[in-house]
């Protein structure tokens, strides 16, 4: 049978297998901004248009992921696909997700996901000129599972270690924490104005790719109704606001992962010494296909290997296994979808208590005025006799995770401070408010991970300067803050402890870079359009940076020297004058926003809270490709629905002839926000379209 008989085929028999679907009862509500709200009378009914919306707007995102998770990303990618897919095989994630997702999640979520593949499903048969590789399709539950996992695992920041090992940088540093972006804040009634609560929801994510932020609104009624951020391919929203709470993610930074040394035999090259006894590493053949040139692929196969330790990899330092808690994550889905169903903060926690997801900050607000923040970790308990930040022995069982995990009260966290606000920007879990009510390290066990109390960046210093000098705020000042773009002063990154000595060099002692340094000496710290300092301080950053990771210094607490600031410096210098024929452009002309057609003017920079991440262009222009990506901001009132706006970097759409793949940008680099709705008779009232999935004839 051919691959694309085989194709129709099963298309033709999952696309039956919920032939009762009666998609009249779907329909999808457009807005002005294309932003799909979804409504339909069942949540599975739901998550069938999600999909459908979500393959309208990027087909070929979610079946890059896809093709990732199947193991033939490589036909797409060629050697870079190919990396992907053997990867993904050696992490067993959807081997692991199809094995257990029928007992662990309820019978109500595995119809949701087998809905959502249905729909994502129908969209390929009735879009074949679409479909990128046959191999992809079908997409079945364990697919949808397995790319909520791969996620995590990306977020958890266990791909480091993944990483290190296979590059043979295992041994010089396990855990770097390289920080990550992400701002989210929650304001109550014992700071706000008007008594009102509000929630910044603010996740620094790159504005395309499998972990690009899509904006959707789900509403059925059997009482869902949720508005957020969602990526490529997820079923529920990753974090947003329903009529009663809201809810932002940031990245945390905790021991997620950790990587065991193993005692390998002399002379059985697959035997391992545990307690002193010898086992032997399970040995599985893994095959993908690479993209050469045109339509030929040639097959490759990898021998994967695995100990009780977890996925084992041979390396020229020694054999190596990993073991990661997004392993364990084949409920997160259902973690997720609990929390968008909740309707206050006792069932927002129960839906916390199950430790499904194992990763990432959340920053709370509700309607009944409470705020949250809790660096949301499953962490396991583990013995207190080995260093778990380093490189563990595997010649004994103490070193498995055998004790279950942390219950979530064991985890940082502050409810309804007396400063009335909580907030984090990636920085320690022990400065959350500006009271003295934060959490504390004696509180929370050493071996967790957690970074220590002095961590903090230049977005926590400057959400402190901000909100630490107010005995009140107006609504219009939270937006403001939210959208500020200048530095603390006192400049301070995890990997960077005295970057303030960025700015304080002499430019009489370096007469080459005399202009450059000050310029720096003299920065009001701003990274506004204007600014003609702010892109020699992120070219310098930047440099600074590269040489850290060429050098494995990217840990935390590290300190940079004067010749380390200078030698950057000079690289940023050099870089400026050759590509704009001097060192003091305004950062419009350096940073721009640009997609298609589109090619705005930008603000911000690397660690300020409007954080943008530019990616250099052949004319060299640095175009944004990172940071500030979708933002909600809300405002819970005594009325039914809370007030929403947000705004997404490029639009709702990726499809380049879309009306709505850059319709935002404008208002994005105004740092403008667009009014949304949970209402849906204001939904169906303001949409420019409206339409039900398509169906599928036999």
């Amino acid at each position: 049978m051919s691959k694309f008989l085989f194709f129709i085929l099963s298309l033709t028999f999952l696309s039956c297998a919920h032939e009762s679907i009666e998609l009249s009862e779907v329909t999808i509500y457009r807005d002005t901004w294309g932003v799909p709200h979804i409504h339909a009378r069942t949540d599975e009914l739901v998550a069938y248009g999600l999909a459908w919306a979500s393959c309208e707007d990027d087909f070929v995102t979610i079946q890059e992921q896809m093709a990732a998770i199947k193991g033939v990303y490589g036909e797409m990618k060629g050697r870079e696909g190919l990396i992907a897919d053997f990867a993904i095989a050696f992490m067993g994630l959807r081997d692991e997700a199809e094995a257990k997702y029928r007992d662990l999640l309820s019978p109500k979520m595995i119809a949701i996901i087998e809905h959502y593949a249905d729909g994502a499903n129908a969209f390929a048969e009735l879009h074949p000129d679409e479909v990128i590789d046959q191999d992809i399709w079908p997409v079945e539950p364990a697919d949808i599972i397995a790319g909520y996992m791969l996620g995590l695992v990306e977020i958890s920041g266990a791909a480091q270690d993944l990483q290190k090992i296979m590059n043979g940088e295992i041994v010089h540093d396990l855990k770097s924490n390289f920080p990550k972006g992400s701002n989210a804040i929650a304001v109550n009634d014992k700071l706000s104005k008007d008594g009102r609560t509000y929630l910044a929801i603010n996740s620094h994510q790159p504005l395309e790719g499998w972990y690009s932020w899509y904006e959707a609104h789900l509403i059925s009624d059997e009482g869902q109704n949720i508005l957020g951020g969602t990526f490529p391919g997820g079923a529920t929203i990753f974090h947003g606001t329903n009529p009663y709470l809201g809810w932002a993610h940031t990245v945390n930074f905790a021991d997620f992962s950790d990587v065991y040394r193993l005692n390998m035999h002399p002379d059985k090259k697959y035997q391992y010494q545990v307690d002193g006894e010898w086992y032997e590493l399970e040995k599985k053949h893994v095959w993908s296909w690479m993209k050469l040139a045109g339509p030929i692929t040639i097959p490759i196969r990898q021998t994967k290997y695995s100990s009780m330790f977890g996925p084992t990899f041979k390396t020229d330092d020694g054999v190596f296994a990993w073991r990661f808690v997004a392993h364990d994550a084949v409920a997160a889905i259902e973690q997720w979808y609990q929390m968008n169903r909740a309707t206050n903060l006792t069932e927002f926690k129960t839906a916390l208590e199950r430790q499904d997801m194992p990763c990432t900050n959340i920053v709370y607000a509700d309607r009944d005025d409470n705020i949250l923040y809790i660096s949301n970790a499953k962490i396991p308990v583990r013995s207190d006799k080995y260093e778990w930040q380093e490189v563990l022995p595997g010649d004994t069982r103490e070193t498995l995770w055998d004790d279950g995990y942390w219950p979530l009260d064991s985890v940082p966290q502050v409810l309804n401070p007396t400063s009335g606000m909580v907030f984090n920007t990636n920085n320690t879990p022990f400065t959350a408010t500006t009271s003295d009510e934060n959490d504390t390290p004696d509180r929370i066990n050493r071996q967790m991970g957690y970074q220590d109390a002095s961590i903090n960046n230049n977005r926590s210093r400057r959400m402190i300067e901000l909100y630490g000098s107010i005995d009140s705020i107006d609504y219009q000042t939270f937006k403001r803050f939210k959208f500020d773009r200048r530095y603390p002063q006192e400049l301070s990154q995890a990997h960077i402890i005295n970057q303030e000595l960025i700015l304080h060099m002499d430019p009489l002692a370096h007469p080459s870079l005399s202009e450059s340094i000050s310029l720096l000496n003299n920065w009001d710290r701003s990274t506004d359009p204007d600014s003609r300092v702010a892109a020699i301080f992120t070219l310098t950053v930047a440099a600074i940076k590269d040489e850290l990771k060429k050098n494995n210094r990217q840990v935390r607490g590290n300190v940079i020297s004067e010749v380390e600031v200078l030698t950057a410096l000079a690289r940023a210098d050099s870089t400026l004058r050759a590509d704009f024929g001097r060192v003091d452009p305004p950062l419009s002309e350096v940073l721009r926003h640009r997609r298609g057609e589109v090619d705005l003017p930008l603000w911000g920079g690397n660690d300020v809270l409007a954080a943008i991440y530019g990616e250099k262009e052949d004319d060299g222009r640095y175009r944004a490709a990172a940071g500030e990506s979708y933002i909600q901001l809300v405002q819970f009132t005594d009325e039914e629905y809370p007030i929403i706006e947000s705004i997404h970097a490029y639009g709702a759409s990726a499809d380049p002839e879309s009306p709505h793949y850059t319709d935002q940008m404008e208002l994005f680099a105004r740092q403008e926000l667009k009014p949304m709705s949970l209402d849906l008779s204001v939904v169906r009232a303001q949409a420019d379209t409206s339409y039900h999935p398509m169906k599928i004839i036999h």
